[in-house]
């Protein structure tokens, strides 16, 4: 899912950098008001572990790879605003360091990992767990919505570009696929694999947690405060 350079126009990567400087500013703010001394090294841990996961590429049928992000994990345990400062540094270091992922496009791929994936997630994980009774089967849920609606958004930033931007005689100049190849294509290697690790991979922890650390669970612990 992470969007190379070269495949979104400068144009479109200072949106997105533009959007995301006012949803980081907000994340380190709520993130100081919500999260508690004892949790900061859970931040760490949590970005640490989306990086890991993010690293794992699974084969999908159709030749290409895919691989969980652990956005939705971040945001039970940690809450949706820190989960997208422990992804987004998750994302900025691989795309510094290991080339995982443009410099020009980390707005874009922060947006739609960091900020997307993790709050849908989290929404649909509340809605499900409202009672705090349903917390496995809520969070596997949650994460296969938040990782293929990141997917569904990255699917559209490429197929509206050759739709945007084309030399005068036509020849796209940035990717070349349009929606109708694009959406297919991604939306198939996460509805079938990646958005099923991401599922499992959350429910696994999350019943681990629920079993052991139940106080760990950030919208149960917020339910406890009450």
């Amino acid at each position: 899912m992470h969007i190379p350079d070269g495949y979104l126009s400068p144009s479109t990567c200072a949106v997105f950098y533009a959007a995301m400087i006012p949803i980081w500013a907000a994340a380190v703010k709520k993130t100081r008001e919500t999260l508690k001394a004892k949790q900061v090294p859970l931040l760490a841990l949590a970005a640490a572990f989306s990086f890991v996961i993010m690293m794992f590429n699974v084969p999908v049928p159709d030749g290409t790879t895919a691989h969980a992000v652990g956005g939705t994990l971040a945001a039970i345990v940690l809450g949706p605003w820190a989960a997208c400062i422990a992804v987004s540094i998750a994302l900025i270091i691989q795309a510094l360091v290991f080339g995982d992922g443009g410099i020009w496009a980390i707005g874009a791929n922060c947006f739609n990992m960091a900020f997307v994936l993790p709050f849908l997630g989290y929404a649909v994980y509340r809605a499900l767990n409202a009672g705090g009774k349903r917390r496995v089967l809520a969070s596997m849920v949650g994460s296969y919505v938040g990782i293929n609606a990141a997917a569904f958004c990255a699917a559209v930033e490429f197929g509206v570009q050759p739709l945007l931007f084309k030399s005068p005689t036509g020849v796209p100049l940035y990717c070349p696929y349009d929606l109708s190849k694009s959406i297919p294509a991604m939306m198939f290697a996460h509805l079938t694999v990646a958005g099923i690790v991401e599922a499992i991979i959350t429910g696994l922890v999350v019943y681990y947690l629920q079993k052991a650390h139940q106080e760990e669970l950030f919208f149960d612990a917020a339910l406890e405060r009450r």
